[in-house]
């Protein structure tokens, strides 16, 4: 046994040195997952991993011991009063299919759903312009998801054809003399039919003048990237209807979708152990819990809050050191440190409403407009920056969170997992389902379903960002005082149409190029 340990202590102190070294070298290899501090979902163990803790320690206790008044919940629950306006998608001075198509255009989205969807509304709108037939949009691989889904994995084709089939040709592919256009072809060389130089927010004339040509001398041209490609005003009157017409009506999810959507639905409105309880009640409990839960009700809550968004806000969200320093390296690789926040201090950033919510602040802003503890609130979201430890806080505060994987089973989801396109398109169906939808920031998705349920007049609570950062920045605030701020700045942002400027998006506010005022 001594000539055993011999050699060990006859080491040296530079050989045990070079063994240590070794150990470290190797130990990264050996456990991978301990180490990879720039993955987009949970932390790792040495560079992230500091639980974060609430922020708001004296709101949340007040947010926990609050009562909410029956009336609060009427209100709350309540659908919103007509505005005096409704969807109009056809056009006076719509413009008939004339006889003959002057060729084919085809066009290559990138992006996510709700981009892509924005992208397919345009190709159509710019087919009608130039009166060429569609060729049904190729949805490019999304390069941060790995998403491969076409355009008849996630839209119902039938329809899509059916409903505009009186004002755009659209064919499912190309004929036969034109089968070599196709992505592979154009990505290897520079060809006459690609169109490439289409600027943002192109004008109509743009189209006539550019593409036009193109097609009338080969038959054919496919324009290359194509998102954001057509302008926002200055347009007839028939094709901004027409755009909207494609968004509200066209672009049905395939029936699986719904299907899944549609039980998703129902399993939020009716859940089990909610109406075995009920049945057992007194009459008199049975109304107050009725009232006070909203139940045969749900929310759907974005929460947008991922890592991508935390880095780029140069916001702190109280996760330590490690988490600052995570992030600043993640700024620096993803976008060699130029992010225009990040000259900013934090409070600066939150005066400013550019911080995004985090899901305890979400929680803190819903328990002061009135939703109870028994609220059924649906979470449409990717993985969360934080992980389970960053959403705890608003689990606390609403015990009833659900999302896709807690209501679905496993075979329920397989023809979705794994399918970022498909699994939003699951959460855009039942946000439109669903009495009042929340995003905790902006972005596509959230636009998309606030210009939507503007178009059909549903409830949908839009977060003023600049009141929120200013109030949770003052740690002086008790739970009434929060309250009362919040409640008073949301008065006009839970659905109230607002009306199109110059240069807004027709995917953000429908009104008044695709709705008309009520008789």
């Amino acid at each position: 046994m001594l000539q055993m340990k011999q050699p060990l202590q006859n080491l040296n102190q530079s050989q045990r040195t070079a063994l240590a070294g070794v150990f470290v070298l190797l130990f990264p290899i050996l456990s991978p997952n301990l180490f990879r501090p720039l993955g987009r979902a949970s932390p790792s163990l040495f560079s992230e991993w500091n639980a974060p803790r609430p922020r708001h320690l004296r709101l949340l206790q007040g947010a926990l011991d609050r009562q909410i008044s029956i009336r609060q919940q009427v209100e709350l629950w309540s659908p919103l009063a007509d505005q005096g306006w409704k969807p109009c998608t056809e056009s006076y001075r719509g413009v008939p299919l004339p006889e003959k198509s002057h060729g084919f255009l085809q066009v290559f989205l990138d992006g996510g759903l709700n981009q892509q969807r924005m992208g397919i509304c345009d190709a159509v709108a710019v087919a009608k312009i130039m009166n060429v037939t569609l060729v049904i949009p190729r949805l490019e691989v999304n390069p941060v998801w790995q998403d491969s889904s076409s355009f008849t994995d996630i839209f119902d084709l039938d329809h899509f054809i059916s409903v505009l089939k009186d004002k755009v040709r659209i064919v499912r592919e190309l004929p036969v003399q034109y089968a070599w256009s196709t992505r592979d072809y154009y990505a290897t060389g520079i060809r006459a039919t690609r169109i490439k130089t289409a600027p943002v927010h192109a004008s109509a004339e743009w189209y006539l003048e550019n593409v036009l040509p193109v097609i009338q001398s080969y038959g054919i041209a496919a324009v290359a990237p194509f998102s954001h490609r057509l302008a926002f005003d200055n347009l007839p009157e028939s094709i901004q209807r027409l755009r909207c017409k494609v968004n509200f009506e066209a672009l049905h999810f395939v029936p699986h979708i719904r299907e899944l959507g549609d039980a998703l639905v129902h399993r939020l409105r009716y859940p089990p152990s909610s109406s075995q309880t009920l049945g057992t009640m007194d009459p008199t409990d049975r109304i107050n819990t009725i009232v006070k839960a909203g139940t045969g009700k749900f929310a759907v809550l974005h929460l947008r809050f991922d890592k991508d968004m935390a880095a780029h806000s140069g916001c702190d969200f109280e996760g330590g050191k490690a988490e600052k320093l995570a992030l600043a390296k993640y700024r620096q690789v993803i976008w060699q440190g130029r992010v225009l926040n990040s000259q900013f201090t934090d409070e600066e950033l939150r005066n400013k409403g550019r911080c995004p919510l985090t899901p305890e602040e979400i929680g803190l802003l819903l328990s002061a407009l009135g939703f109870s503890n028994n609220t059924r609130l649906y979470l449409a979201s990717h993985q969360v920056y934080g992980g389970e430890a960053r959403i705890s806080t608003l689990r606390k505060l609403f015990p009833g969170i659900e999302n896709k994987k807690s209501l679905a089973s496993t075979e329920e989801l397989a023809d979705v997992e794994g399918k970022a396109s498909l699994m939003a398109a699951v959460d855009y169906y039942v946000s439109m389902k669903s009495d009042i939808f929340i995003s905790a920031s902006p972005g596509n998705m959230h636009n998309a379903l606030l210009a939507h349920r503007a178009y059909l007049n549903l409830k949908t609570i839009r977060p003023n960002m600049i009141l929120l950062g200013q109030v949770f920045v003052n740690k002086s605030l008790d739970w009434s005082e929060f309250e009362g701020a919040v409640v008073n700045g949301h008065k006009n942002r839970q659905g109230q149409l607002r009306l199109r400027k110059q240069k807004q998006s027709i995917y953000t506010y429908p009104a008044p190029d695709c709705m008309c005022k009520a008789a």
